[in-house]
């Protein structure tokens, strides 16, 4: 691989894994836009490791207290840090079922670049629409079990190409009257387990077919990715309350038409 190819695929899986503007949109773009072979199994490994690395060191130290509290919640009482660590658990069930359930629907049917153009636009108009009208009014701690069974509900929905995993949670949450931070630090925690078992099985699929890869491209991907990553957490959250989602919806309706322009 280039070194041109390696950096821009780390950076497109680093920055569109966390902002609510689909990479899978995104992903389509690269080798339309450009004459570079697939860049493998392996690498996507690598970057997904990369982002993982990422979220779990940004918010290592919430992650410490939920496990900490998730443990003692066996014992009787639930303090808010494990309430939020059983919210992320419950929240990732409904994903995990319909990637098993619906796993060739999706990989065979909706992989289409009209799909994804559509997704990309229909479900940043509902971020914008929630965006508006949600009640700003309550944090991450303060989720009752019916909205995490909602939002992890829609999550789900993630599976759908150009939906975008943030953007579809960030929906919900805000739909359901969380605050914009509150809400991107769910749909950011939300990701972990997420993102792990996503790993888990492209690397089960990658030690199968049993090939031989450079190591070097794979562990530059991986560092990119995870400190692009990194900073796109940290400015997200600290800029949000000041730009909203607006950029983002406005972002997504373009990247949209452009799709539907290159393979209407």
């Amino acid at each position: 691989m280039e070194i041109l190819q390696i950096v821009t695929l780390a950076l497109v899986q680093g920055l569109t894994e966390f902002l609510p503007i689909s990479s899978s949109a995104h992903l389509i773009l690269v080798p339309v836009l450009t004459d570079w072979p697939d860049q493998g199994l392996a690498f996507d490994v690598a970057v997904h490791a990369g982002t993982l690395t990422a979220v779990v060191l940004y918010f290592r130290r919430e992650l410490a207290r939920m496990l900490v509290e998730w443990f003692a919640s066996f014992k009787g009482g639930l303090t808010p840090d494990a309430r939020l660590a059983w919210a992320v658990l419950i929240g990732t069930i409904p994903v995990g079922l319909a990637g098993l359930i619906f796993k060739d629907l999706i990989e065979t049917q909706l992989r289409s670049p009209m799909v994804i153009a559509v997704a990309t636009i229909v479900f940043g108009l509902l971020l914008g629409y929630a965006d508006k009208t949600g009640k700003r009014s309550k944090n991450e701690y303060g989720l009752l079990l019916c909205d995490v069974l909602i939002i992890g509900l829609a999550q789900a929905l993630a599976l759908i190409p150009g939906t975008s995993r943030s953007g579809i949670t960030i929906t919900a949450a805000l739909m359901l009257g969380l605050k914009p931070e509150a809400a991107a630090r769910f749909s950011f925690l939300l990701s972990i387990p997420v993102i792990f078992l996503a790993g888990s099985l492209e690397t089960m699929e990658y030690l199968s077919a049993a090939s031989v890869e450079d190591a070097q491209p794979l562990l530059i991907g991986a560092l990119i990715s995870a400190v692009s990553a990194y900073a796109c957490i940290h400015y997200f959250l600290k800029l949000l309350d000041r730009i909203g989602m607006m950029p983002f919806v406005a972002y997504r309706l373009v990247l949209g038409i452009i799709l539907v322009v290159l393979f209407i």
